[in-house]
C-alpha cells in the first residue's frame, strides 16, 4: 500500500494546487460546509458497504477495499474541490497569504479525513485480519502517522519556502523564484532524504532498536561480513503480523533495517539472512538515491513543459468557447486544461516508468542473494512462507515489486542460469542509460519549442474570447481602455498593455489610475526594451498630484530611485508607508531595495 498511497497523495497535493481558490466565494461558508458534510456522510455509506462485503475478509479482501476506497477518496475529493469554496474558506490558515504551505497542509488534512473515514469502517476487519487490540481511534491515529510519513519532506520543503519568503529581502525573493532556488531547494530535498527522513519516519513507524540477545547478535555479525552497518528495528507494521521488511537511509549511522515480528518468528536464521542480504542489495546498488534522482529527473521535466503544455491545450477553440459562455470562472478552466494534463503525466509516469525501475530494483536486490550467499533457496523459502502465512495470492501482479510468484520463478532460473543475474545488472545499467538519454532529448525538444508563438496564438484568442467582452459596459472609452490595459498587464501582455494605456491617456489624460498603471509598466516591465524611466516619472508626479493615495506614491518613489533621486525616493516611500501601514512589509522591502541597490533596466520585480 505505500507505493499505491504515494500515487494518491501526489495527486491529491496536484489537484489542490491547481483548485482555485477565488478572490471572493461564489457560496457562502454554511453551504460550502455543507457540501463538505454531505460528501463525509455518502463516503461513510460506502465504506460501510464494502467494508461489510464478504470479498473485504482476509488479508487481500482488506487490501482489496481499503485500496478502492483511497481511489473512490480522491475521487470525492476532487469533486468537492471545484463545486465548492473548501479552498478559499482554507485560506485564512495562510495568515493573510504569508504561508501558503499552511493552506496546502489544511488541504491535504482535509483527505485525511476520508482516509479517516477509511480506517474507522475497517477497524472490525482489519481486527479479524491481524488481530488488533486498539480501539478505533488508536487505529485512526496509528494509520496518520504512518501515511504522515510519505508527505514529510513535501510539507517541509513548502514550509521552508515560504519561511525564506517572509525574510525582508528582494534578493531572497528573487533567488526563490530563479533556477538557482530551484536548485537550493533539490538539495535541501537530498538533505533531508540523507539525513532528516530516516529519523523521522522511524518514529512515525514506532520502530523499536531490535532487543540484545542471540538473533541481534548473529545479525550484526552478518552484516559486519558483508561491510554494511544499519540500526536493526523491528517494525510493528499491521500488528506486526506481515512478513516484510524495509531499509530506510542511506547513510551509515542514519540507516535503519525494519524487521517486522512475524518475519523474525516465522523465519529461519537462513531465511533472515536472506532477507537481510536483499536489503543491503538496495544499498549497495545506490537504490534509494536512484529513486531519488528518478523523482528530481522528472520533476525537472514537468517543470519546463507546463507553459507548453498549458498554451497547447489552450490552442483549442472550445476551451475558449466555453470560457467565454461563462459556466464556470476563466482561471478554473485555465486552471484545469493545463494541470490536469501534466497530472496524468505524473501519474503515468510514476505508475510506468518509475514503477518500472522500482520492479526491476527489487529483482536486482532479490538476486544479490547469490553474490553473497551463492543460492536463492533460502529468499525462496522465505517468500513461500509469506504466501503460506498472510494469505496473499502467489500469483497476484504486483506494479511495483512484481508479484511473489513472478520473483520465485526469477529466482529458480537463476539457480539454473546464472548468466540471468548479470543480465538482469545490465538491464538496468542499459534502462537508466536510456532513461538519461530520454531525459536530455526531452530538454533538448523544450528548448526548441517555439513558445513564443504559442503564446501569442493563446493571447489572441483569449483576448478576443475573454478580455473584451468584460469591457463592455465599462463606463467610457477611456476606462474600458484602462481596463483592457489592466488585463494585459496581469495576464503578462505588456505590449499590447502599453497600447491600451496610451489609448486611454490620449482619451483622458488626467486619469490618475491611468497614470499610475502606465508608469508602473514603464519602470518594471519584464521586456526592458519597453521600460522607459523618464517617462515614468513624469507620469507619476502627474498621478500622485491629482491622487496621492499610497500605492500612487509608492510607484512615483520608484520612478524617483530609478532615476537616481535616492532621497525624493526614501522620502516618497515614506509617505506611502504613513498612509497605509498594512502594507508596511511590502514598503520597507521598497525603502531598503532604494538604499541598497540601484535601478537599471534588467532589475527585476514582482508584479
Amino acid at each position: 500500500m505505500i507505493y499505491t498511497n504515494l500515487l494518491i497523495f501526489i495527486a491529491v497535493i496536484f489537484l489542490f494546487s491547481i483548485a482555485p481558490a477565488g478572490e471572493s466565494a461564489a457560496h457562502s461558508f454554511l453551504i460550502s460546509l455543507g457540501v463538505y458534510g454531505l460528501s463525509l456522510a455518502g463516503f461513510q455509506l460506502l465504506v460501510k458497504r464494502l467494508f461489510s462485503s464478504s470479498q473485504a475478509a482476509g488479508t487481500e479482501g482488506y487490501f482489496g477495499a481499503e485500496r478502492k476506497l483511497s481511489i473512490a477518496a480522491l475521487l470525492l475529493f476532487s469533486l468537492i474541490l471545484f463545486v465548492s469554496d473548501v479552498k478559499y474558506y482554507l485560506s485564512f490558515l495562510s495568515a493573510g497569504g504569508l504561508v501558503p504551505a499552511l493552506t496546502n497542509i489544511g488541504g491535504l488534512l482535509l483527505f485525511f479525513s476520508y482516509l479517516a473515514l477509511i480506517w474507522r469502517g475497517g477497524h472490525h476487519n482489519y481486527a479479524a485480519v491481524f488481530g488488533g487490540q486498539q480501539s478505533s481511534n488508536s487505529l485512526v491515529a496509528i494509520n496518520l502517522r504512518f501515511n504522515l510519513a510519505l508527505v514529510l519532506p513535501w510539507i517541509a520543503l513548502s514550509l521552508m519556502y515560504d519561511i525564506l519568503g517572509l525574510i525582508p529581502s528582494n534578493r531572497i525573493t528573487l533567488f526563490l523564484d530563479s533556477l538557482w532556488g530551484d536548485i537550493f531547494f533539490l538539495g535541501l530535498f537530498l538533505i533531508l532524504v540523507l539525513l532528516f527522513f530516516p529519523p523521522l519516519v522511524r518514529r512515525l513507524w514506532n520502530c523499536t532498536e531490535l532487543e540484545d540477545g542471540p538473533l541481534k547478535e548473529h545479525l550484526v555479525a552478518f552484516c559486519r561480513r558483508q561491510n554494511f552497518d544499519a540500526t536493526l528495528c523491528v517494525w510493528p507494521l499491521y500488528e506486526g503480523r506481515l512478513i516484510t521488511a524495509a531499509v530506510l537511509g542511506m547513510m551509515p549511522g542514519l540507516r535503519f533495517i525494519l524487521l517486522t515480528p512475524a518475519l523474525m518468528q516465522n523465519l529461519n536464521m537462513g531465511e533472515l539472512e536472506a532477507v537481510m542480504t536483499h536489503e543491503i542489495g538496495h544499498v549497495k546498488y545506490r537504490h534509494l538515491l536512484l529513486y531519488v534522482l528518478l523523482i528530481g529527473g522528472f520533476s525537472l521535466v514537468a517543470g519546463l513543459l507546463a507553459e507548453p503544455i498549458l498554451y497547447l491545450s489552450l490552442s483549442m477553440d472550445w476551451i475558449f468557447q466555453l470560457i467565454a459562455k461563462e459556466l464556470v470562472s476563466a482561471e478554473t478552466i485555465i486552471m484545469l486544461v493545463g494541470g490536469l494534463p501534466l497530472l496524468v503525466l505524473l501519474l503515468f509516469y510514476f505508475r510506468f516508468v518509475f514503477g518500472y525501475f522500482i520492479r526491476n530494483f527489487e529483482r536486482q536486490a532479490d538476486l544479490y542473494v547469490f553474490k553473497i550467499l551463492g543460492s536463492g533457496r533460502q529468499l525462496i523459502s522465505a517468500f513461500e512462507k509469506i504466501v503460506v502465512t498472510s494469505g496473499l495470492r502467489a500469483d497476484k501482479p504486483n506494479w511495483h515489486h512484481f508479484g511473489i510468484g513472478e520473483r520465485i520463478t526469477q529466482i529458480e532460473l537463476c539457480e539454473k542460469d546464472p548468466s540471468l543475474i548479470a543480465r538482469q545488472d545490465r538491464k538496468i545499467r542499459l534502462s537508466l542509460g536510456l532513461y538519461a538519454a530520454v531525459l536530455v532529448s526531452v530538454l533538448v525538444l523544450i528548448d526548441r519549442l517555439p513558445a513564443d508563438q504559442l503564446a501569442r496564438n493563446y493571447e489572441g484568442k483569449y483576448i478576443e474570447t475573454v478580455l473584451v467582452p468584460k469591457l463592455h459596459g465599462a463606463g467610457s472609452e477611456a476606462s474600458r481602455y484602462r481596463l483592457l490595459g489592466d488585463l494585459f498587464f496581469s495576464r503578462g501582455l505588456e505590449d499590447r498593455s502599453l497600447t491600451a494605456y496610451s489609448k486611454a491617456l490620449q482619451l483622458n489624460p488626467i486619469d490618475p489610475e491611468v497614470l499610475n498603471n502606465f508608469a508602473w509598466l514603464l519602470l518594471t516591465s519584464s521586456d526592458h526594451t519597453l521600460r522607459d524611466p523618464e517617462k515614468a516619472l513624469l507620469l507619476a508626479r502627474s498621478a500622485a498630484e491629482l491622487s496621492p493615495l499610497p500605492h500612487v506614491l509608492d510607484t512615483l518613489a520608484t520612478a524617483f530611485w530609478a532615476n537616481g533621486f535616492i532621497e525624493e525616493a526614501i522620502a516618497t516611500e515614506h509617505r506611502a508607508l504613513e498612509k497605509d501601514t498594512q502594507q508596511a512589509p511590502f514598503y520597507r522591502l521598497q525603502l531598503e531595495r532604494f538604499q541598497n541597490e540601484q535601478y537599471h533596466n534588467s532589475t527585476q520585480f514582482i508584479n
